[in-house]
C-alpha cells in the first residue's frame, strides 16, 4: 500500500486532533534537538571575517545536510533492529520525513548569514541574529514536544523554555567573550 504523501508531509504535524505516534514524535523531537544543537555548534566557531562569507553559509548548510542524512540513516538502522525486518519504501520515506527538523534548523540561520555575505546586513550582526534564531528554536523544544503529543502549553512549558533559552544564551555569551 503506497503512503499518502500529503498526509505523510502535512497530516499529523499540523493537526492538533491527530497527534503523532510516540515513535514518530520521538524521532522528530530527536531530529529537532539534534539539528538545533549542531547548527548552533556550527555557528559558534565562525569568528573571522573570512568565515563571514560564503564559507559560513556552506558550514551551516553542510552541517544540516550531513546531520539530516546521518539522522535518517541512524533512525532507519534503529527501526530495523527494533522490528527485525528491513524497512519498506514507505517506512524509509517516513524516516526521511521524521528527520526534516534537522534541515529546518538551518534555514533561517543560513539565510541570515547569506544576507550578511551579500552585504545587505553587517555579517557579524547576521551571525548574531542566526545564533539568536537557533537559541529561540532550542527554547521552543518544550512547545514542540507538547505539540507533537497533542498537548496544550502550560506554565511549566514556558518556564522550561526560558531555562533552555538561558542555557543556550550562556553558551553563545561564552563564545562571544572568548572569541570576539
Amino acid at each position: 500500500m503506497a503512503p499518502n504523501l500529503r498526509n505523510l508531509l502535512h497530516g499529523p504535524l499540523l493537526s492538533r486532533t491527530s497527534p503523532l505516534s510516540p515513535a514518530n514524535a520521538a524521532s522528530r523531537v530527536s531530529a529537532y534537538v539534534y539539528g538545533n544543537v549542531l547548527i548552533l555548534a556550527a555557528l559558534i566557531p565562525i569568528t573571522s571575517s573570512d568565515e563571514h562569507t560564503f564559507q559560513g553559509v556552506a558550514i551551516v548548510l553542510g552541517t544540516a545536510l550531513s546531520t539530516f542524512v546521518a539522522h535518517a540513516f541512524a533512525e532507519g538502522v534503529g527501526e530495523t533492529v527494533r522490528t527485525g525486518a528491513n524497512l519498506s519504501r514507505g517506512a524509509r520515506i517516513e524516516q526521511l520525513r521524521d528527520s526534516v527538523p534537522v534541515l529546518s534548523a538551518a534555514v533561517l540561520p543560513a539565510a541570515l548569514l547569506a544576507i550578511g555575505w551579500a552585504g545587505w546586513l553587517d555579517p557579524g550582526i547576521g551571525q548574531i541574529l542566526a545564533e539568536i534564531t537557533v537559541i529561540a528554536r532550542i527554547a521552543s523544544t518544550n512547545f514542540v514536544v507538547g505539540r507533537l503529543r497533542g498537548e496544550k502549553p502550560t506554565r511549566g512549558t514556558f518556564l522550561g523554555s526560558l531555562v533552555l533559552a538561558g542555557v543556550a544564551t550562556v553558551v553563545v555569551a561564552i563564545k562571544l567573550v572568548l572569541t570576539h
